[in-house]
């Protein structure tokens, strides 16, 4: 750890179960200094790429980017940055933490657990790797879904002027965020959908759509090719849309392996 007070990001989108969190670090790790408490995978991303933090605590199912997700691909601009997982998932999938040897806490989190956890982070005990990451998004990628999950949208219904329109999830392009509600885009042209693009993102298919900025979700389906400038940013061509959409930074790693 370095010699400044060590620094944190924290991730997880419930609430509640944030400030909790929260708290419990307050009182196991007094010198921990908070730098960003985040709500969703996007914001932990570009957090991480921001901050550089001595240690982040990822919840594994946030909205958008899983905690999976955001540590491989911030493992390019923050590498030093130790990443301890906050998960719900059953037995099925801590057997997985512990074949990588990447830390976790199992909800709700035990105090003891936790300054366990504490105490291997102060002596640098806790480390991330690319192939682990990726080994792990496979596996769980197949873990049963959590009870009451929805399934994926495969209709949405959206508005043009007057007209409103049943768009198959399939044809749209991509979503981009408008205020408080989001622009769907098709090859056909653009329609309003009145839900906001944070909600959308925990009804689309993870494995389909993914975020490539805080404001916009493209179909990979719909990805004619990436190009990376020689600041980090990307843009993406797209197979039905003249247009080319921004990538941040941050979100470029997500896109290594295509």
């Amino acid at each position: 750890m370095s010699e400044h007070a060590p620094t944190c990001v924290v991730a997880e989108d419930e609430a509640l179960l944030r400030r909790g969190l929260l708290e419990q670090l307050a009182r196991a790790w007094p010198g921990l200094r908070i730098v960003a408490e985040c709500e969703d995978g996007a914001a932990a991303l570009e957090a991480l790429a921001e901050h550089r933090p001595d240690v982040a605590f990822l919840d594994i199912r946030m909205p958008g980017l899983n905690g999976l997700e955001v540590a491989a691909a911030a493992m390019e601009a923050t590498p030093d940055t130790q990443v301890v997982f906050v998960t719900a998932y059953d037995q099925y999938a801590i057997g997985a933490f512990e074949r990588g040897a990447i830390d976790y806490l199992l909800k709700p989190v035990a105090p003891e657990r936790l300054a366990a956890t504490v105490r291997r982070l102060q002596q640098r005990a806790v480390t991330s790797d690319a192939a682990v990451l990726d080994a792990l998004l496979e596996r769980l990628g197949r873990a049963p879904p959590r009870p009451g999950a929805p399934e994926p949208l495969t209709w949405i219904t959206a508005s043009a002027g007057r007209e409103t329109r049943l768009i198959l999830v399939d044809d749209v392009a991509y979503f981009r965020a408008d205020n408080k509600y989001t622009t769907v885009v098709t090859a056909e042209g653009e329609a309003l959908l009145r839900t906001p693009i944070r909600e959308l993102l925990e009804l689309l298919d993870g494995s389909r759509f993914k975020q490539i900025h805080r404001s916009t979700i493209v179909n990979l389906r719909a990805v004619a090719g990436i190009v990376r400038d020689e600041g980090g940013r990307g843009t993406v061509r797209l197979r039905t849309r003249p247009e080319t959409l921004a990538v941040s930074a941050p979100f470029m790693a997500l896109f290594r392996h295509m």
